[in-house]
């Protein structure tokens, strides 16, 4: 039987997960399941499958994390948003998780379709309004294990960070059992994004959200898809290193491996519950960073 997340985070401390977005092309499905199998060896804690904008990536969400319950050996969690879907239509995806065997699901509320996080976001007129209220209807439906989102920098349409942890407390109030962070890149954004929670009385266990950037170009669509700003300091770093030359491209990727490994190595030693690695569907650069966290000899990640 599958395991839930929930158990997982109360019988080992840090969890290890890797998240992949379903692929759009024959290619990008091979270069996806190439990555899982690798990640497999790792024998991760979980893994997780995002959900597009608008519901757009909504077949394949579901039929990926199907195939890894059935396929694989590893847990999946499904993540599910709100954005375009009828609750009746909500209820249909869950009721086919459920189905497959999967009790783990992330519930989001969801950025509006496009490429504008800051979009006007307009509830679906027979849906649902709040990621507190998908909480509420996952959890209506049986027993599963559910994740929602946190944000170390505060979302994007959060006046102040008050306002912000009122409503990170509203899902865990909800039934969430547990939250994994945006993408973030300075340890003391969620050291104090913990310690703003913490301060409510809420223990629901916070998840760390960690990518290794491995192109300098991808620090616009980082951008982009967060809402947020990307760290000045680190920033130069990457845009002093850039250049067309191999070598160049090696350093960027050398030096995000190495990012993203102190960002880790800082996190773990204060104490978070789990890592949780954005993986743009390839594996290399975070297998490198979990072998210098967890001294996995190279051999094992290669062969």
């Amino acid at each position: 039987m599958t395991r839930t997340v929930r158990e997982l985070l109360a019988s080992e401390r840090p969890t290890w997960s890797f998240e992949f977005f379903p692929p759009k092309t024959p290619d990008g499905e091979a270069q996806l399941w190439t990555a899982l199998r690798e990640l497999e060896r790792l024998q991760p804690s979980f893994v997780s499958v995002t959900y597009g904008a608008g519901g757009s990536t909504r077949e394949g969400t579901v039929s990926m994390t199907e195939r890894i319950a059935t396929d694989t050996t590893m847990t999946p969690l499904a993540h599910l948003t709100a954005v375009d879907h009828s609750v009746a239509e909500l209820r249909h995806v869950i009721s086919r998780l459920a189905a497959a065997g999967v009790p783990n699901i992330m519930a989001l509320r969801g950025d509006p379709p496009g490429a504008d996080p800051q979009a006007e976001w307009v509830a679906h007129p027979e849906g649902l309004h709040y990621a507190a209220e998908l909480v509420e209807l996952v959890r209506s439906m049986g027993d599963f294990s559910v994740g929602v989102a946190a944000f170390p920098e505060r979302h994007p349409r959060s006046p102040d960070f008050e306002t912000d942890v009122e409503m990170f407390v509203a899902k865990c109030r909800a039934g969430a059992d547990f939250a994994v962070t945006q993408m973030f890149f300075r340890p003391d954004d969620y050291l104090r994004m913990r310690d703003r929670v913490a301060a409510t009385g809420c223990e629901v266990p916070i998840i760390a959200g960690v990518m290794p950037v491995t192109n300098a170009r991808q620090i616009t669509r980082i951008v982009q898809l967060s809402g947020q700003a990307f760290p000045a300091e680190l920033a130069e770093r990457f845009a002093a290193l850039d250049g067309d030359r191999p070598e160049d491209k090696a350093a960027v990727r050398s030096l995000g491996v190495e990012v993203a490994t102190d960002l880790c190595r800082r996190l773990l030693d204060e104490g978070v519950p789990g890592i949780h690695f954005i993986t743009m569907n390839r594996s290399t650069a975070t297998r490198e960073v979990f072998a210098n966290l967890t001294g996995t000899p190279a051999a094992r990640l290669t062969s």
